[in-house]
């Protein structure tokens, strides 16, 4: 049902409930890995293993743990989305790429990297669908014309909206172009 309606559109109750529930998941998230001594042990581990485990932590056990805890995320995640793009066995092929594209344009190792890259993405993506100009237009304004009948008017014919599902992976080149490590990742990850 429909929870509110802002400017015609209505907001079904659901998605604002996974909205709400993704960003008090990150919230948590980033608090325990930037505010407690477990998320210290977690990027620790991380950097340097064997001077964690000289300090006395099980090193394969904190591994392990941030492993589940992963997977049990994910499962969480699979539920959320199962009512809304479906669930099956390939949903990994239709929402890896996207996550691969998130992770290195925010860096890796940086989740408020990830959190700005997916709002990036989702904001240039949506911006892409509802635009419906083509180079033709482009052309036309400084006075070329192209053939219907040319093999370039294929290519030039091609609105934004179309080319919508490519623009993560342009951004992606552009990034790594750029700056490699991506928007805040740390050199030495």
């Amino acid at each position: 049902f429909a929870l509110i309606e802002i400017s015609g559109m209505s907001y079904p109750a659901y998605s604002l409930f996974r909205l709400l529930l993704s960003v008090l998941i990150f919230v948590a998230i980033y608090r325990v890995l930037a505010k407690t001594k477990t998320g210290l042990i977690i990027k620790a581990s991380l950097t340097n293993s064997e001077m964690v485990s000289a300090l006395g932590h099980n090193v394969p056990r904190v591994f392990s743990n941030v492993f589940g805890f992963g997977c049990g995320l994910a499962g969480l995640a699979g539920v959320l989305a199962g009512n809304v793009i479906g669930t099956e066995p390939s949903m990994a092929l239709l929402l890896g790429p996207i996550v691969f594209v998130v992770v290195v344009v925010g860096g890796l190792g940086s989740i408020k990297g990830a959190l700005f890259a997916s709002i990036i993405i989702g904001l240039m993506q949506t911006l892409a669908v509802s635009l419906e100009v083509n180079l033709n237009h482009l052309f036309q304004y400084f006075g070329h014309n192209i053939d219907v009948n040319s093999t370039l008017n294929h290519f030039t014919s091609l609105t934004v909206s179309q080319l919508s599902p490519i623009v993560p992976y342009i951004l992606l080149i552009i990034v790594l172009i750029a700056r490699p490590r991506g928007l805040f990742g740390k050199r030495d990850v």
